[in-house]
């Protein structure tokens, strides 16, 4: 049985329900429980069961996780935009990052009344799987309920976009969070445009350089939208909202 399999919860589950690792699972992924993490409590939520006419139940936490490179070296950069949207969102809701597990920095706490757990892998882009796979498996959170966050060279600069679920798109660090998930993609993500390199530029080149003054306040646009529309997600679900927002977002720097 895979972690991934294993991990598989109820409506129930939720941060305080830890999943014990299998005993095929390979050691390097089982997470030592840490004591001082604070376990929310249990809230009735309809957003969290599947079909809402069924009632409220237990809430089934969120994984929030931004993809990007640990260290002041790559900062601001545009390959970490995945991480300032997880700074912005721990900003906005009062969560604080002060705890290290998997590989990773992240933080508990909630959005509205709905417990999330705010991740920012440290193991590097590339090995991002590593950090993500295990947090999801220890904290049983379900596929549907996993969002990554990462820099989208397909778009343009400041243009956001929400998604069920999709391929990584020659991505390195989604592609390696795909191959720790056994291979499935049914999860959501949240992919911000940083453009395409310019002439013959060098990709990595790209990714690693800065953004320009006028790139920047396009992003810190985009991190405050970005923000609005994690809410949206965490406490409605994919709705009609979401489909206005990635049509908005579509066509917000076209000129009529």
């Amino acid at each position: 049985m895979s972690l991934l399999t294993a991990a598989t919860p109820t409506t129930s589950a939720h941060f305080s329900a830890p999943l014990l690792p299998s005993s095929h699972a390979p050691r390097r992924w089982v997470a030592a429980p840490l004591r001082h993490i604070r376990r929310p409590r249990l809230v009735p939520v309809v957003a969290s069961v599947p079909d809402p006419a069924a009632g409220p139940v237990e809430y089934t936490p969120w994984l929030i996780a931004g993809l990007g490179n640990p260290g002041n070296k790559y900062y601001g950069t545009r390959h970490n935009v995945g991480f300032e949207m997880v700074d912005r969102i721990a900003r906005e809701e009062g969560i604080t990052m002060n705890t290290i597990q998997s590989k990773s920095l992240l933080g508990v706490g909630s959005i509205g009344e709905v417990p999330v757990l705010l991740v920012k892998p440290q193991s590097y882009m590339n090995y991002s799987g590593e950090a993500i796979g295990p947090l999801a498996a220890y904290y049983q959170v379900p596929l549907r309920h996993i969002l990554l966050v990462y820099d989208d060279m397909s778009l343009p600069n400041g243009v956001l976009r929400i998604q069920r679920k999709g391929g990584h798109g020659r991505h390195n660090g989604l592609q390696n969070v795909i191959e720790q998930l056994d291979g499935h993609r049914e999860f959501p993500r949240l992919s911000i445009g940083i453009g395409s390199p310019p002439g013959k530029m060098d990709t990595r080149a790209f990714l690693l350089q800065k953004f320009s003054s006028e790139e920047r306040v396009q992003i810190d646009t985009a991190l405050e939208q970005g923000v609005d529309a994690v809410r949206t997600l965490v406490l409605k679900g994919f709705s009609g909202s979401i489909e206005r927002f990635n049509l908005v977002q579509k066509y917000k720097f076209h000129r009529v």
